[in-house]
Order: C-alpha cells, then sequence, then structure tokens
C-alpha cells in the first residue's frame, strides 16, 4: 500500500488551491480520529488507510471537476488511484462519497468518509467567520446553529451531513463534536 508521503505528493500533484488541500487534510484528520475512534470500539481499523482514504478523496476534483463525465471526479481519480496500485476499499469509499455515483457505502471506510467529508468544510468555515479565527473554544451549538442558515457556507450539502452522521449511527451533536475535535489537531485551522 502507498504510505502518506506518497499520497501527500500525489495530492500536491493534482491540486494547487490551498483551500482544497487544507479540506483534504480537515477530512484526513477527522477519517484518523474515527479510525482510533472504531478501533477503541473494538473494531480491525487499518489507520493509514483511513487517514489516505481522506486525504485523496478529493485529489483529482481541481482537474477535473465535471461529476457527470467518466472522466470527471471521482471517476478520473479513481482511475489513477488504480493505475497507481491504490486499494480497492480506498477507491470504493471515494466513489460512495459522491452521491451522484450510486455507489453503496458499506463498510465503516465508506460511512465514515461520507460522513466527514462535508461536515469537515461546514466546521473550517464555521472557524473563518470567528473573530480569532481559532477553532479552540468552536461550539457544537455554533456549528449546529450555522448548518440551518442555508445562506451560510452554501457549498455545504446539509442533507449529506444530516445522512452521513445517520448512516455512522451516531447523533449530529456527537458526530459535530468529534469532527471539531479531530480538527483541532490541524494546523491551518
Amino acid at each position: 500500500m502507498k504510505n502518506r508521503d506518497e499520497s501527500l505528493a500525489l495530492l500536491h500533484e493534482y491540486t494547487k488551491s490551498q483551500s482544497l488541500i487544507n479540506h483534504a487534510l480537515g477530512v484526513e484528520a477527522c477519517m484518523v480520529w474515527y479510525a482510533d475512534y472504531f478501533a477503541s470500539q473494538g473494531h480491525d481499523i487499518n489507520r493509514e488507510l483511513w487517514a489516505i482514504t481522506g486525504l485523496l478523496h478529493d485529489f483529482d476534483y481541481e482537474m477535473f471537476p465535471d461529476p457527470v463525465s467518466p472522466n470527471g471526479h471521482p471517476f478520473k481519480g479513481n482511475a489513477i488511484l488504480g493505475e497507481l496500485g491504490y486499494p480497492d476499499e480506498l477507491s470504493v469509499a471515494i466513489m460512495g462519497h459522491a452521491e451522484y455515483t450510486n455507489t453503496p457505502r458499506l463498510t465503516l471506510l465508506d460511512k465514515t468518509l461520507f460522513a466527514v467529508d462535508e461536515l469537515s468544510g461546514l466546521i473550517t468555515a464555521c472557524v473563518y467567520v470567528r473573530p480569532d479565527r481559532s477553532i479552540q473554544n468552536l461550539e457544537v451549538k455554533s456549528v449546529l446553529k450555522k448548518l440551518k442558515d442555508k445562506a451560510f457556507a452554501r457549498g455545504c450539502n446539509r442533507d449529506d451531513i444530516k445522512l452521513g452522521a445517520e448512516e455512522l449511527g451516531i447523533p449530529l451533536e456527537q458526530h459535530a463534536a468529534n469532527c471539531i475535535e479531530a480538527l483541532k489537531r490541524v494546523d491551518f485551522l
């Protein structure tokens, strides 16, 4: 399996936007948090696979953003990952994070990637509008308030956020708290 350094280099090869790189790092942090959480619950988790899945879930988006094309995100990215020898379970999870691919989310890896993707973006947006621009004192109630405000961070799909928590079987409030805790570890916030 590829390691994080190789995967980070691949992300940088295809992604130049710092905000998209930050998003990848945020999703990676949430995936690692949940990998540790589920491992502590007795699940057999490959922590590095979870991290790399989060890191690479949108690596092709900037170059191939057209979702209706077989050469668009995430279809093109999955073809690239397959050629590079990344594992199938990573590819399936990446396909499943985009509802329009109609890829079922069957594993914890699949469900977790879907659950953290949009929520990590919303939490990051919440941090950026705080006067201190710090996540350290961000409260779940603030995130949930912004979740209800459809004018805020319009690119974040609220339905996906709610469905993700539901599929994980974790109440939305707790899921938001978990992702806030995970994102406190990321140095761009």
